[in-house]
């Protein structure tokens, strides 16, 4: 590194800021901006989608919806700064090398925590160009 030059931060920390810090209508919208209401929703687990408008107006959603949500709008953020959100849906519905052929939306909506953090690594490595 050069004298002087200014280390750049992990390419999701802005992303992850923004997840946990953001109140709960705030990540349901941006996750809606970049993914759409019916990705949005099948993360979420729900079947209909006015649960989204339902959280967008300050519902509180049952069981883990909410951190299942922030994790998936920490990965969405992420990516949406490097590329389309055509390009993040696509990522996110695509079969991935990286997550041993795993589809990442199946994972962020019925994984556990070392999926999630597989599917985290593996948007890093789309990212980096890996």
């Amino acid at each position: 590194m050069a004298v002087g030059a200014i280390a750049t931060p992990r390419p999701d920390l802005e992303a992850h800021q923004k997840a946990v810090s953001a109140t709960f209508p705030q990540v349901v919208e941006g996750l809606v901006s970049i993914i759409g209401r019916k990705l949005t929703a099948y993360i979420a687990s729900v079947k209909d989608a006015r649960a989204i408008d339902r959280w967008i107006a300050n519902t509180t959603p049952q069981g883990e919806v909410e951190p299942r949500l922030r994790f998936a709008y920490h990965v969405a953020a992420m990516l949406v700064k490097f590329d389309s959100p055509a390009v993040v849906q696509a990522w996110l519905m695509g079969l991935n090398p990286e997550l041993n052929d795993r589809v990442p939306i199946s994972l962020l909506r019925d994984g556990d925590e070392i999926d999630r953090k597989e599917v985290l690594r593996a948007a890093r490595a789309f990212v980096a160009g890996g």
